[in-house]
């Protein structure tokens, strides 16, 4: 059952200044990724949000009680966001996030790597700050046909909607480094749960582990 009220209420109740936090259509992938990580990981393990500008996962993972949390993201305003005094905010691309190799336990990324997406990139980044064991756990933009998206830019980026065929060459792209599927996958969807610019189109959900040395 996909549960879109729980997170969403919760991202309403942190009072942030001035900015808004979280989707009521989607914040079943929080709920999600929050569920895994604390599943596999410490309180104390450090967790890294790529695209970390108005998501919702660092500020719940906070609550929760993780207390090595980072968030990176283009966006300067992104210091704005929760609990500055126990979140790490650092505004760069997070396809080149300057953090050192093998520091990290979890990478989050929610609604993010879709916005300018380069599969070769964000995977060798993630293969290389994420530590031995680690997880890269996120959502992006999908559904199982292709779906145009030429001339449409958000962010100042293009954005494409992943479709079924896409998502599986980034899983296999994913396995030559390393990252494997944590379960089983799935590839359909029913109901379109977004329609913007013209499409309609739903949220896909992922986990991937680096498998140790």
């Amino acid at each position: 059952m996909v549960r879109t009220d729980l997170l969403g209420r919760l991202g309403r109740r942190l009072r942030l200044e001035a900015m808004s936090i979280g989707d009521a259509r989607k914040s079943w992938d929080v709920l999600l990724t929050a569920q895994l990580l604390e599943q596999h990981l410490s309180k104390a393990d450090p967790v890294v949000d790529f695209g970390a500008y108005h998501s919702e996962i660092t500020g719940t993972l906070c609550r929760l009680g993780f207390s090595h949390l980072t968030g990176v993201d283009l966006n300067p305003r992104l210091t704005r966001g929760p609990y500055p005094h126990q979140i790490r905010y650092l505004v760069r691309d997070f396809l080149d996030s300057g953090l050192p190799s093998a520091s990290c336990a979890a990478i989050t990324s929610i609604s993010a790597i879709e916005h300018g997406h380069s599969t070769d990139r964000l995977l060798d980044e993630v293969g290389r700050v994420l530590k031995p064991g680690g997880y890269l756990v996120g959502s992006t933009d999908y559904w199982p046909e292709q779906i145009a998206t030429s001339g449409v830019s958000i962010f100042g980026m293009d954005s494409p909607i992943f479709s079924a065929a896409e998502m599986a060459a980034l899983f296999a792209a994913a396995e030559s480094r390393g990252l494997r599927p944590v379960g089983p996958l799935a590839y359909g969807a029913q109901t379109p749960a977004v329609h913007f610019a013209g499409r309609d189109y739903t949220f896909a959900w992922f986990a991937l582990r680096k498998q140790p040395a």
